[in-house]
């Protein structure tokens, strides 16, 4: 996977490493639409091949992975929360007054 950013000013198009966060003009590629990327006529393609360390998991995904299975571990409340809707009619909604809880 790449991402592929335009800079119009210099009527070019990068091919790089995934983004880490979205931008304007950037959009991200699987690998075959990224090899077969064409650009207009008159622009140029610059073509970044990644680190191959950066393909690497690090350190922090293995923490993330490990946090994200310890959350979906963690037992939680089932009990269902009261609901402060008490009726519909259309779009409109008739809610419970906390007050009177």
């Amino acid at each position: 996977m790449t991402t592929l950013t335009y800079v119009y000013a210099d009527s070019t198009a990068v091919l790089g490493p995934l983004a880490t966060y979205a931008e304007p003009h950037c959009y991200d590629l699987c690998s075959e639409h990224s090899e077969r990327l064409t650009v207009p006529r008159g622009w140029e393609v610059i073509r970044l091949a990644p680190d191959p360390e950066s393909l690497r998991p690090s350190a922090d995904d293995l923490e993330a992975l490990a946090n994200a299975v310890r959350e979906a571990a963690r037992p939680r409340d089932t009990a269902p929360e009261p609901s402060a809707e008490l009726g519909r009619r259309g779009h409109l909604r008739v809610l419970r007054n906390p007050d009177n809880t």
